[in-house]
């Protein structure tokens, strides 16, 4: 490592030396193409530069001070963490003075269910991009690989967690799904109506998987929250939460829908926030940094600005918003932009405003 930084400072030396130009010719062939004396910037890059620097060095402040701020607020208030999970989420408590309490994970059928549902899913992945295409068949390999865990799966649902009345419709999900693979490859091709006759079969067997699993989710975590509520008393009163969603999963989103029961409207947007991410799962530690920058950034808004909230939206968006109207209006054209609303406000973190058409699987017909 030092002979590496000796080298390093060597040929920069050389570069930034004054060696007249005759002498350059001395210097070993490989020097050659990075020699030469530095470029100095302009008067307006550097004063760029400099002033830079400081949202370059903000970040690093932040990151510090963050870390006292995460402290202080922990040794003050109960948080609770609802984070995402292929096994039907994580629920955490930190709670002053003591170490995170992890809840139990939801009973093993929810996994079960939701598996019953995703392997009919994974088919139409399988199949959907060779639809009515008969010379090709890279689709082949991979089904029968899926056509036998299938059929493994088949054998055992008779054992798996669930309670008895659910295993008929398990079983059907199963058996429907390995009669459309074996028909699919003993055709040598996939075809449209095959995979719309499918899907309109297999359509009532998955929404009964996803009522139950929706059910199992549900009822564990509110188990769980009856029980911490109890526990921390008037505390709770004091706790900030949050959960993490992806797009696909903002809207009703179960975790923070659960959380929301127990903190009330009030407190969404406010001890509750709902944090998007871009992937299903995220650290603990992650959530915790966000949520404090959220509650740490507050205190800025109501200095500066004298409004603590306003910092939990984009601070340019009024003054942006301004500005599209603006030019739009330039343009000969009408702005198209959602109303305004209040900071501080409790609504829910998804959309609200309703509409027409089917809002859920039931509206579906």
């Amino acid at each position: 490592m030092k002979r590496a930084f000796v080298g390093f400072a060597l040929v920069a030396a050389v570069g930034a030396s004054t060696v007249p130009a005759a002498a350059e010719t001395a210097l070993p062939a490989y020097m050659k193409p990075i020699s030469g004396p530095p470029q100095s910037p302009s008067a307006q890059e550097l004063a760029n530069r400099n002033v830079l620097q400081l949202n370059t060095s903000m970040f690093s402040l932040y990151e510090d001070a963050g870390k006292v701020f995460r402290r202080n607020i922990l040794a003050k208030h109960p948080i609770i963490l609802g984070l995402f999970s292929g096994s039907g989420g994580r629920m955490i408590l930190y709670r002053p003075g003591l170490p995170p309490l992890e809840a139990p994970s939801v009973p093993k059928v929810y996994q079960v269910m939701k598996s019953l549902g995703h392997s009919t899913m994974a088919i139409s992945e399988v199949v959907l991009p060779y639809l009515d295409a008969p010379g090709d068949t890279s689709w082949v390999a991979p089904m029968r690989g899926y056509l036998t865990e299938m059929k493994i799966a088949l054998e055992g649902i008779g054992s798996a967690e669930m309670p008895d009345d659910w295993r008929e419709n398990s079983r059907a999900i199963l058996q429907n799904n390995i009669s459309f693979m074996e028909d699919c490859l003993a055709k040598g091709v996939i075809s449209l109506d095959a995979v719309q006759t499918f899907a309109k079969l297999q359509a009532p067997f998955l929404r009964h998987a996803i009522a139950w699993a929706a059910q199992t989710q549900v009822k564990h975590w509110m188990g769980v929250l009856d029980g911490w509520k109890q526990d921390l008393g008037g505390s709770f009163d004091l706790a900030y939460g949050a959960s993490n969603t992806i797009y696909v999963a903002r809207q009703n989103n179960v975790l923070f829908s659960v959380l929301a029961q127990y903190f009330g409207e009030e407190a969404i947007n406010d001890r509750l926030m709902l944090i998007e991410t871009i992937s299903f799962t995220t650290t603990p530690d992650d959530m915790l940094t966000s949520l404090v920058r959220i509650i740490s950034d507050r205190s800025v808004g109501g200095l500066f600005f004298n409004n603590s909230r306003l910092m939990d939206y984009e601070l340019m968006g009024g003054d942006a918003r301004k500005a599209i109207v603006s030019e739009m209006q330039a343009r000969g054209k009408a702005p198209f932009l959602p109303p305004q609303v209040p900071f501080g406000s409790n609504q829910w973190p998804a959309l609200i405003s309703g509409g027409a058409g089917a809002a859920s699987l039931d509206d579906i017909h």
